[in-house]
């Protein structure tokens, strides 16, 4: 039995390592916490699923326990993708909803991302379950909610290939790392008139071919081989839960989402001129630009799919998307995360081209790195990100944005260093003109991060 850790509580979901801070009786813990804040905004029912992961079944099933103990009626989508969760809370009469997932986590992890009330749940509402269960007296309601399975599948596909038209039939390969994704991108990208290449599509929990995360190239080199070798156009690949997407080129080239976004961007404003478009501290500075371009407004926000959600929310704006690639279309859409989505907006946009690859390939483009992280010891990166907002200088013209960490500005490019919400890591991003421009932007950073703690081991 493991006993409740407050450090499962992350800023954005929940998460936990089987056996260790995770199990059975934490996952009822949580149900039933869940179960008595849905009742408190009014609402009966709660959706579930879970994604492939092994611990997922006795996860999903002590989680409807707790649910059902606080008196909540459980709607159990059994293993689906987390945005059929969302997709759940919008037509199944129930506007709460929990997955269970270890999203891109390695195999022994899992954990839950919530929808309470139609909203994504963050920050204090995550820490106030925790205090929930901590004050919880260990009683049921006097009367048990009920269980019920539902297979969403088909509308949710029916939806998408409704809603979403190719302009010509092209041949795509999908690379779902064995993630859960891969139980329903064939069937939907064949649904829309595509011929489909499936690699790892087996949903194993295991993880045997490599790590179900689109974000680093390591992931995608079995794409880039399958694009070499067969005449598909086009590589597309999803993380474990299938709320993010990965884009690969016919020559191999990655288009990460801040790229993915310059698309989506022109097209949403060409039904939405004028609308806000937000992103994520993480992105390139060419997006704001190009969205101004294309008659938008920019709109740069804190990372975070949770954030980003309740941010759309309240800005009404028809799309947003983070570095991650969480891409939320209020357009056409319910305004929640959805790589399977995405998948089909953009190959929407990609078949009106004979060579969609030139399109992405011509998009603007520095030179820049991936995140790179800076490791410390548990609550050591906030002191050390307090102490850069307070003493960092950097020479020149530059503008600083404080948003989320510190983003600096330069003539040539930017660079970014932002505490994690989830791990115990200094997150850096930088972007230039030149290699000779992002060499001096990285030294400059690397200078202030040195002064604020010496012994640094940067990963630059």
């Amino acid at each position: 039995m493991v006993s409740l850790s407050k450090t499962i509580f992350k800023a954005y979901d929940i998460r936990g390592i089987i056996d260790k801070t995770l199990d059975a009786g934490v996952a009822r813990q949580i149900g039933q916490a869940f179960g008595q804040a849905a009742l408190a905004k009014g609402e009966k029912k709660v959706v579930i699923g879970r994604d492939g992961r092994l611990s997922g079944p006795v996860l999903a099933a002590a989680l409807a326990e707790g649910l059902q103990a606080a008196g909540v009626d459980v709607i159990d989508l059994g293993v689906v993708a987390t945005p059929m969760v969302y997709f759940g809370t919008h037509v199944l009469g129930a506007a709460s909803g929990i997955m269970v997932t270890g999203s891109h986590n390695p195999p022994d992890y899992n954990g839950f991302k919530m929808v309470l009330a139609g909203e994504a749940i963050h920050g204090e509402a995550i820490t106030a379950l925790y205090q929930r269960i901590v004050d919880h007296d260990g009683s049921s309601a006097a009367t048990k909610g009920a269980y019920g399975t539902h297979d969403i599948r088909a509308q949710y596909l029916e939806r998408i290939i409704g809603d979403v038209k190719l302009a010509r039939p092209i041949k795509i390969a999908v690379d779902c790392g064995n993630g859960v994704a891969g139980a329903f991108a064939g069937d939907l990208f064949r649904g829309m008139g595509c011929e489909v290449i499936e690699l790892f599509c087996e949903v194993d929990g295991n993880f045997p071919n490599h790590h179900p995360d689109p974000a680093h190239p390591e992931n995608l080199q079995d794409l880039i081989r399958c694009l070499q070798e067969t005449d598909a156009e086009l590589g597309i690949a999803f993380d474990g839960d299938g709320d993010r997407l990965g884009v690969v080129t016919k020559d191999g080239q990655i288009i990460y989402p801040d790229r993915q976004m310059m698309l989506f961007a022109a097209d949403v404003l060409s039904r939405h001129p004028g609308e806000q478009i937000l992103y994520d501290v993480k992105c390139t500075r060419h997006l704001a630009p190009w969205i101004s371009k294309h008659g938008g407004v920019p709109l740069m926000y804190k990372t975070g799919h949770s954030l980003v959600k309740a941010k759309l929310r309240e800005t009404g704006a028809p799309l947003g998307g983070e570095m991650s690639g969480h891409i939320f279309f209020k357009d056409r859409w319910y305004g929640f995360d959805d790589g399977l989505y995405s998948g089909a907006r953009l190959l929407e946009i990609l078949t009106r081209e004979a060579d969609p690859s030139k399109l992405l390939n011509s998009l603007p483009q520095s030179d820049s790195t991936p995140e790179l992280h800076l490791h410390l010891s548990e609550g050591e990166n906030v002191i050390v990100m307090d102490k850069l907002r307070s003493d960092a200088k950097f020479p020149g013209n530059v503008q600083i944005i404080t948003i989320d960490g510190l983003r600096v500005e330069y003539e040539d490019g930017f660079g970014l260093a932002r505490s994690s919400n989830t791990t115990p890591v200094i997150v850096m991003r930088f972007e230039a003109e030149t290699p000779a421009a992002l060499a001096r932007i990285q030294g400059q950073f690397k200078s202030v991060i040195q002064a604020a703690k010496p012994d640094a081991e940067l990963p630059f």
